[in-house]
């Protein structure tokens, strides 16, 4: 027999600045920022922390990620919370007035929480993502919670909050599959305590395939209908869909007793012409169809509870 014999190839040898470098590239790093004027201003109390000026403490942020880039290296920013920095200290024990405190934060906190990937963008397009990102975290995190807290039926001694999850996958399945090719965008407004949980969910379908759509946006959708079914509450779901050539349809249901009841016509146009959070009145679309929802089907889904 012949034996084969293999040989390493032999590697240029590199400078410690260069084998630096490399490593930079292979580390991660999380950017905790002051998105608006309040919570810099709070963050001013700190006699450590360096700054003064918040336009100015941007264009410093915007200058330091754009470093990192340089570098090859990934890198997330994340919102800084002030009062949750605070409590974070007092629980930890460590004085909430030395960077090392706020690196610490960034660290094992914010890092943790809504972030968003750094590619290059500029901050006024950052920012607003980065917010938007943690306004649905937070949405999706209290649906959760509501879901959690329902506890059991008193009849069936079923988990509510699971049966209605369950309940609101089914119906979200039903409402892509007869609201056919074309992309939608779906809006589930429920409310809860003092507050309106919003979701928004983006889908596209082709004429043959299953709905495409992003599991994250999925799963907060059906959160937010969840909490709305398990809670009782008379909450809704809008849908606008768009395909190349027409008009966007619009279409409307109302949420009643763990059932997404069709609007009329008229009701699906003061749905999309009312702003949901002011009461305050918009005016229609004229590029937009508003229609009546559509039934989605015969009502043998899984029962709440």
């Amino acid at each position: 027999m012949t034996r084969q014999h293999h040989t390493r190839t032999a590697r240029t040898p590199r400078t410690t600045a260069a084998l630096r470098r490399g490593l930079r590239r292979e580390t991660v790093g999380t950017l905790a920022l002051l998105a608006d004027e309040e919570d810099f201003t709070a963050m001013r109390a700190y006699p450590t922390f360096p700054f003064d000026d918040h336009p100015q403490y941007l264009a410093h942020a915007d200058a330091v990620l754009a470093s990192l880039a340089a570098t090859g290296g990934h890198t997330t920013v994340a919102l800084f919370d002030p009062e949750e920095y605070a409590d974070y200290c007092a629980d930890t024990g460590i004085d909430p007035d030395h960077p090392g405190s706020r690196a610490r934060y960034t660290a094992e906190s914010a890092a943790t929480g809504a972030r968003v990937p750094y590619t290059g963008q500029p901050l006024d397009t950052l920012v607003p993502l980065l917010v938007e990102t943690a306004v649905r975290r937070a949405t999706w995190e209290y649906a959760t919670t509501l879901l959690g807290d329902a506890g059991p039926c008193a009849d069936c001694g079923r988990d509510i909050g699971l049966a209605s999850y369950d309940r609101a996958s089914q119906l979200l399945l039903r409402l892509l599959d007869a609201a056919g090719p074309g992309t939608h965008h779906l809006v589930c407004s429920v409310p809860a305590e003092d507050d309106l949980l919003i979701a928004v969910l983006h889908a596209t379908r082709d004429d043959t395939g299953p709905a495409l759509l992003d599991r994250a946006e999925a799963a907060e959708f059906t959160s937010v209908l969840a909490a709305g079914i398990a809670r009782g509450t008379p909450g809704g779901v809008v849908l606008r869909t768009s395909t190349p050539g027409t008009l966007d349809r619009l279409h409307g249901w109302r949420l009643r007793d763990g059932r997404l009841v069709p609007l009329t016509e008229a009701e699906v146009f003061d749905a999309y012409c009312t702003d949901a959070l002011t009461g305050e009145p918009i005016a229609p679309e004229s590029h937009a169809d508003y229609r009546a929802g559509f039934p989605l089907g015969p009502d043998d889904l899984t029962h709440p509870h």
